[in-house]
């Protein structure tokens, strides 16, 4: 199959030969990423175990030695794994992140099988293809290349393949390693998923780098009623309160504004843009309220990146047809802003629910961290391969609406920077659903992108 894979790849005219990894190591991490795709790690049903022994035993075949191959997780059937890469120590280390775990996917909403590494038509074709097991795949395919070349940097090279980001809960591989191991990745900074290359009708226009993400807040809205018999209503109503407060919440926006990483997004934005919108976005850099609001009503992208949302997901009540209600609840699900506080988002969002009947509770929360500093080295090292590999192709600085495990390497100390250099159509995403797909040529560039990267971010002797 990869043969094939070289053949297709190798006549293109549009980029230059040098994207390419060496054939040798594009077979590599063809391998293992087919052989990580084809073990079942789903969130709920799967184990990331298998994952882990899998890498391990390609690592200790490669010549790494048991004393830098770390595996360990919350319970038996969700571990995680970190190896390391030594350097010289003239520097402090970088981490390297992925996680092994997957969304769910079941067969018969799927054209191919979501559990067999499948190449069509150009793409390769499973559960976790795009996220996460290609970054996975690479990060170990290439951390296999620096020690059969020798290579000799100024920091060591940890990566830490991860168990339960999807969802996150009692196991996730992040968190229980900094509890309980936070040592074994420390590092001076940490490239995780998160940012991605975008094209537009098959042309690459940005390569992203994402800098801060939004937290996640869930709130539950209850009310409580005596109830009684549905023939004799009465105002006083558990869904009537509800509807009201959830009516109120649909009409109201949190209020707009930038932050450092946002502003660097749309800055670039506006470089690139051909839509109406172009001239809005370099003034919403500018802080411009009224460019802000335009903008915010044109895309929903733009106005979650904008500002703290709050929707809500889940609806229950009731507990007889010919009763009045005596609960009614709702689940609504925050997104937000990461120099937003819990206590302002709770205070704000009793005073848009305006209803005393209506009770707030926190069902989930997610630590907030602030957002990553943009650092020059970072910056100049993307900016300087993407243009040598995708000439014209603009850095984009980004915020996450959705969330990573970065925000807890952030809350711990480590900054995070969300770097694939794996590109997509901007209309085609589908991650987390169906027919999962990674464009072939796109996967083998990216693995040339973050090998070259690395390499200039960890310094050589």
């Amino acid at each position: 199959m990869l043969r094939r894979t070289l053949l297709i790849i190798a006549p293109l005219a549009c980029f230059a030969a040098s994207t390419m990894p060496p054939e040798a190591d594009q077979r590599l991490a063809h391998d293992i990423y087919k052989e990580i795709i084809e073990i079942k790690s789903g969130f709920t049903t799967g184990a990331t175990t298998p994952v882990v022994e899998a890498i391990a035993k390609r690592l200790r075949a490669a010549g790494f030695p048991d004393s830098d191959i770390f595996i360990g997780g919350a319970i038996p059937t969700k571990a995680n794994l970190v190896v390391r890469y030594h350097g010289s120590g003239k520097l402090k280390p970088i981490l390297l992140l992925a996680h092994t775990d997957v969304v769910e996917a079941k067969r018969e909403d799927w054209t191919t099988d979501p559990f067999v590494f499948t190449e069509k038509d150009g793409y390769y074709y499973g559960r976790g293809t795009a996220d996460d097991k290609a970054q996975a795949a690479v990060w170990i395919a290439n951390l296999i290349r620096y020690k059969r070349e020798g290579y000799k940097p100024d920091r060591d090279i940890v990566v830490a393949l991860t168990a339960d980001e999807e969802g996150g809960g009692p196991y996730n591989g992040v968190d229980w390693l900094i509890k309980g191991h936070k040592n074994l990745i420390d590092a001076d900074f940490a490239l995780n998923e998160g940012g991605k290359g975008t094209m537009v009708t098959g042309k690459r226009v940005s390569n992203e780098i994402q800098a801060a993400e939004k937290w996640y807040l869930d709130v539950r809205l209850e009310v409580h009623n005596k109830g009684g018999h549905s023939s004799v209503p009465v105002a006083d109503n558990a869904i009537y309160h509800l509807a009201g407060a959830l009516t109120r919440l649909s009409q109201y926006g949190f209020p707009l504004k930038t932050n450092e990483v946002t502003r660097a997004y749309f800055t670039g934005m506006a470089k690139i843009d051909t839509s109406a919108s172009k001239a809005d976005l370099a003034k919403v850099a500018a802080g411009d309220a009224e460019a802000m609001k335009r903008v915010a009503a044109a895309s929903p992208a733009w106005n979650s990146m904008l500002r703290t949302t709050c929707v809500a997901t889940m609806l229950e009540g009731g507990h007889a047809h010919n009763a009045l209600p005596q609960l009614a609840a709702a689940n609504v699900n925050c997104r937000i802003q990461p120099d937003d506080s819990l206590q302002y988002l709770m205070d704000t969002l009793k005073k848009v629910v305006a209803d005393d009947q209506v009770m707030l509770s926190i069902t989930n929360q997610e630590e907030n961290s602030a957002g990553s500093p943009l650092r020059p080295d970072i910056l100049h090292a993307m900016s300087r391969i993407t243009d040598t590999m995708w000439p014209g192709v603009v850095v984009l600085p980004t915020m996450s609406t959705g969330a990573t495990d970065g925000r807890a390497l952030r809350a711990a100390g480590i900054p995070t920077y969300g770097v694939q250099g794996f590109f997509y159509e901007r209309d085609d995403n589908r991650a987390h659903g169906r027919d999962e797909r990674m464009m072939v040529r796109s996967f083998y560039e990216g693995q040339t992108f973050l090998y070259e990267l690395v390499k200039s971010l960890s310094g050589s002797q």
